[in-house]
């Protein structure tokens, strides 16, 4: 269980997140909506442990997130950042294995028993076809799912997404997703995503947390969040909500005309 309890967050003097709380069960999906600068990514640091609150606190299984060492720590969650940059030169095999890290002695070489977790990890993905190529010659979709095989050579119970299928197209962002839904079922994790499309994010999730200027403004079912006085309140703009024709849950249209 992740478990985020009246959490007060920011840099510097700057509060970001205002007593925020959220709980997400092994198995389930919450994704986090709201609009820019609202504390979406801030909240996953907090979570990850990288960002000390100002007040409140994470548990994780009932321990303190910033009382774990960070070898500890790192076994348990993986964070997916919105920006990774770097290791063009890797290939995607070395790549996954920098997953295994925080499970190897200091100095310790990788023991076949974490190539066959990488070997897995990709397989989960279904990334293991490109394993022997670099990084640098990879898709965005491809790229993701490799960083997605790092997250889980961790073998963490707890797995944050900032915003993984930004700068994607149609296909991989319904994959993406679609491969973190059933991550979460397949090895028992608490999966929370960030993302700007909150009807991917109604469609995948189990439960929901909207932020605005840094508050909750409404958490719990997508149907309890995604409704039109709550998505207008915190979006500012005219949207209608209605069901999804196969899948039922709500989704938002823009009921904005161009040009009038």
């Amino acid at each position: 269980m992740l478990s985020i309890e009246s959490l007060t967050a920011g840099y510097g003097e700057k509060i970001v997140l205002h007593e925020v709380s959220l709980a997400v069960a092994p198995g389930e999906v919450a994704a986090v909506i709201g609009p820019n600068g609202c504390g979406k990514s801030t909240l996953l640091r907090s979570a990850a442990g990288l960002l000390r609150p100002r007040a409140g606190s994470v548990r994780l299984g009932g321990d303190d997130v910033l009382r774990l060492e960070p070898r500890e720590r790192a076994r348990r969650v993986a964070l997916l950042p919105q920006h990774f940059e770097g290791g063009n030169a890797l290939t995607v095999e070395e790549m996954t294995l920098l997953g295994r890290t925080p499970h190897l002695p200091p100095y310790g070489a990788p023991a076949k028993r974490d190539h066959d977790i990488v070997a897995r990890s990709l397989e989960a993905v279904g990334a293991m076809e490109f394993a022997g190529r670099r990084i640098g010659q990879l898709s965005g979709g491809e790229r993701q799912r490799v960083l997605l095989a790092r997250a889980l050579a961790q073998q963490p119970r707890v797995l944050l997404l900032d915003e993984p299928i930004s700068n994607l197209d149609v296909r991989y962002q319904c994959e993406i997703l679609d491969l973190a839904r059933r991550l979460a079922k397949t090895e028992n994790l608490a999966v929370v995503v960030v993302l700007h499309q909150i009807n991917l994010a109604a469609t995948i999730a189990d439960t929901m947390l909207l932020l605005d200027a840094g508050r909750v403004h409404a958490t719990g079912t997508p149907q309890s969040v995604m409704t039109q006085e709550n998505l207008e309140a915190v979006y500012r703009a005219p949207l209608r909500v209605a069901p999804h024709p196969l899948s039922g849950r709500p989704q938002a249209q823009m009921m904005w005309e161009f040009g009038a």
